[in-house]
């Protein structure tokens, strides 16, 4: 059984569809890639199986319950982090005080051990524990999204958009980051506009093209697909 199983799911604001229909699983102790255009449903899916959006029809299924009829933080108790697009930070308060706040779903019980965790995948914020989000390098604030996103001890990381805005090896760093996190046991649902680098670590992709999945399989067997490359995420 999947641990996350999307089904014949649509999305409108208003009359205008946003997701037609799709259906997508993610395996556990996997990574599985939303590649495709801006403007293709890829943001919306993602908020919609974190209850930040309700579909006009369709099943969300996670560890084989509903969560259909869940709100937001009921969603993160049950196993699902959201780190948006854009980080959602607070970046007038200090990185540990941004970590505090992902351990809220667990009243803090486990933050000392949690932490301890956190600052051996990212050292940079022990280091920059005291300082502001807002004056970290756009690397080191998705490093905090994420460290503060696993702080709520997830099942399922929802990551919109991970390289945005950042230099390429900088990218490659937190796509082995990404890598690790799966290793621990977490699985990983990446939206993502950096085609090799989500193809380098996924282990199921899915391409999304105007609210419809176009491709569903391994990584290699979209790379072969070179009309599919090419026509929807512009890759010779």
């Amino acid at each position: 059984m999947a641990l996350l199983q999307v089904t014949d799911l649509e999305v409108a604001y208003g009359e205008a569809l946003a997701l037609k229909g799709i259906s997508i699983a993610v395996q556990a102790g996997t990574i599985t890639s939303v590649l495709g255009a801006n403007g293709s449903g890829k943001t919306t899916l993602l908020r919609t199986i974190s209850r930040l959006i309700k579909q006009r029809r369709g099943n969300i299924i996670l560890d084989g319950a509903s969560i259909d009829d869940s709100q937001v933080h009921q969603v993160v108790r049950r196993g699902i982090s959201h780190i948006p697009e854009g980080r959602g930070l607070l970046a007038e308060m200090t990185v540990i005080e941004n970590l505090r706040l992902g351990s809220h779903v667990n009243s803090g019980s486990y933050l000392a051990e949690d932490l301890d965790k956190i600052h051996q995948l990212f050292p940079v914020l022990h280091e920059r524990q005291n300082q502001q989000a807002g004056m970290l390098s756009g690397g080191e604030q998705q490093m905090l999204a994420i460290a503060r996103g696993l702080l709520a001890r997830p099942r399922l990381l929802l990551i919109d958009e991970l390289s945005l805005g950042l230099a390429p090896r900088v990218t490659t760093a937190l796509m082995q980051l990404l890598t690790k996190i799966k290793l621990e046991g977490i699985s990983v649902l990446l939206v993502e506009q950096n085609v090799h680098q989500a193809l380098k670590i996924s282990d199921w992709v899915y391409l999304l093209v105007n609210g419809e999945i176009k491709f569903s399989g391994l990584p290699v067997d979209l790379n072969n697909r070179k009309d599919l490359m090419s026509t929807y995420l512009g890759m010779d």
